[in-house]
């Protein structure tokens, strides 16, 4: 897809931010953090930060939010003869392959983004998602009345399913993201009866 100037700049400076605030956060704790700092490490006015970011949990909370935003985009990028199961898999496959550049800040982003003081943002971060996803699930299923709450319930627990598998596999489990996402749902599946 091609880009233009002004979006590149503005994609620079959001991954600026955000790469300055998990760099700080690790250095002297995410609590100590701070907005003015993370704009000054970023050179760029606290202004600037405010145009790309809410917070400072936002700013540290940016690759997951980067990545879950276009689970939506990719469920429908897969052919409608496939599966509705196979259309998220192959979404976490597709999220899965996308590394930072920076192996080592990828590392220490993992470690930071399951701090406690982190949390609310983290579930808002997947929580924003759910509509958009919800939908792009109705799309593949059988119109009935109960179509739109299937939708919704189905969003919002592969949601969390997601969840689950990026804390099981931050914690160096050694599966696949995709062969932790497949396990939960067919526990879900097998558990819910």
């Amino acid at each position: 897809m091609t880009t233009s100037l002004r979006e590149r700049k503005k994609a620079a400076t959001r991954e600026a931010l955000h790469n300055a605030a998990v760099r700080l956060a690790v250095q002297n704790g995410v609590e100590s953090l701070t907005v003015e700092a993370i704009a000054d490490a970023a050179m760029v006015s606290r202004r600037t930060f405010s145009n790309y970011f809410a917070g400072k949990e936002q700013a540290l909370l940016h690759r997951d939010r980067a990545r879950v935003s276009v689970l939506a985009a990719l469920v429908r990028a897969v052919p409608e003869r496939e599966p509705l199961r196979a259309a998220l898999v192959s979404a976490v496959e597709q999220i899965a392959v996308e590394r930072a550049a920076d192996p080592e800040l990828e590392a220490q982003y993992q470690a930071l983004r399951l701090h406690p003081a982190l949390i609310t943002e983290y579930v808002a971060t997947y929580t924003a998602v759910e509509p958009e996803l919800a939908d792009a699930i109705a799309e593949r299923l059988p119109v009935d009345p109960n179509r739109v709450l299937r939708s919704r319930v189905l969003a919002a627990t592969f949601l969390t399913v997601l969840r689950v598998s990026a804390h099981q596999l931050f914690a160096h489990d050694g599966r696949a993201p995709q062969d932790l996402v497949n396990q939960a749902i067919t526990a879900l599946r097998e558990d819910f009866r």
